[in-house]
């Protein structure tokens, strides 16, 4: 039977599981130590903890669960990864880097169940949620990685945006967070992780009640309920003036900034009148407009999605250019990865149809 990874437990989570079995609160530390900061790979490699606490983690636990199947890397730095998890899955995980450091992109689930009708992530179906340590150990084996470099590189950032909806897992997401944020380990800033999501409202103001201080990004992708519900199946069930109230209330509790994310595809949504109507939809509530920025994503073509096409630099930069006279925060999403599988989930699903 596979054991979990022990990258699942928070540190408090940790304290408690070895509180229950008779060690300290020291040695729990000890043990986070080991895993974070000195980042070995093997419980045996921790010398100073107690032998009989070093065979109770190696009965029950595992570090590394997931392994690495094929690598991309791209001439820009970006690297691909995609990983292999003990059930025979596969997900990706992505390095891009950055003027402001490196950042990894992690995914939350097996599949995408939200019906993007422009996205590789969802051509398959979800078969299940990942666990906290799955999500958690995408880093470490980045991290991992770039040890072995030698260069002294360190994750600095994170974005969750990779195959699946992150508030579709949502408890696991948290404890992932807690994880990743926690001083005593790999210690990044919650103003370093974006999380991302397609609009469930409820999980929305759920994450802001917690403030955890981790910024958000919304994929909006239309300014209507006519052309989102076509091109995103989500909105059926949660339009926008659901979503906006949503998000209203994530800024009233947090006065955060926000991210909305829209992808540009071809004579979809990417004309004049789209810009005009979306810049509406943002002024007509002044705190949104105050603290939201639109990120215009050029879009990476997919061949299962060829009714799509990556909207011309004209286009986009009509479009960009109305939502600046408009006064609206706007900003073009600088490409990373682009002469390799670039799209979320495009090398997941090229290596199951190449096993098929």
């Amino acid at each position: 039977m596979n054991k979990p990874s022990i990258y699942g437990l928070t540190l408090d989570q940790l304290y408690a599981w070895l509180a229950e079995r008779g060690h300290s609160k020291y040695r729990a530390s000890q043990v986070w130590d080991w895993l974070y900061r000195k980042r070995v790979t093997d419980f045996a490699a921790m010398e100073d903890v107690h032998p009989e606490c070093i065979q109770l983690l190696a009965e029950s636990f595992a570090i590394l669960t997931l392994d690495e199947h094929v690598k991309q890397e791209s001439a820009d730095g970006t690297i691909k990864f995609l990983f292999r998890l003990q059930d025979g899955n596969l997900i990706e995980t992505v390095l891009m880097r950055h003027k402001f450091g490196l950042s990894v992109c992690v995914t939350t689930q097996v599949g995408c169940n939200i019906g993007c009708s422009f996205c590789a992530s969802g051509l398959l179906a979800k078969s299940r949620d990942l666990t906290s340590g799955e999500i958690v150990e995408q880093i470490m084996k980045v991290q991992l990685h770039l040890d072995q470099t030698g260069q002294g590189e360190k994750v600095s950032h994170l974005v969750v945006m990779g195959i699946g909806e992150p508030f579709d897992n949502f408890k696991n997401l948290i404890d992932f967070i807690k994880v990743v944020i926690d001083h005593k380990g790999l210690a990044i800033g919650a103003r370093h992780i974006t999380v991302s999501t397609s609009g469930l409202a409820g999980k929305i103001k759920e994450f802001a009640d917690l403030d955890l201080r981790v910024n958000l990004a919304i994929s909006l992708h239309a300014p209507n309920n006519e052309l989102r519900t076509r091109i995103m199946k989500i909105n059926r069930a949660i339009p926008i003036e659901e979503l906006m109230v949503a998000i209203e209330y994530f800024l009233d509790k947090t006065n955060q900034r926000i991210t909305i994310e829209y992808i540009l595809l071809k004579d979809v949504n990417d004309q004049v009148e789209h810009a005009l109507e979306l810049a509406e939809l943002i002024k007509a509530r002044p705190r949104l407009a105050k603290l939201a920025n639109v990120n215009l994503i050029p879009y990476n073509p997919v061949d299962e999605h060829s009714q799509y096409q990556r909207s011309a630099q004209e286009s986009v930069r009509a479009f960009y250019d109305v939502m600046k006279k408009q006064g609206v925060s706007v900003s073009v999403r600088l490409e990373h990865g682009t002469d390799i599988d670039a799209a979320c989930g495009q090398l997941r699903s090229k290596q199951i149809k190449k096993a098929e």
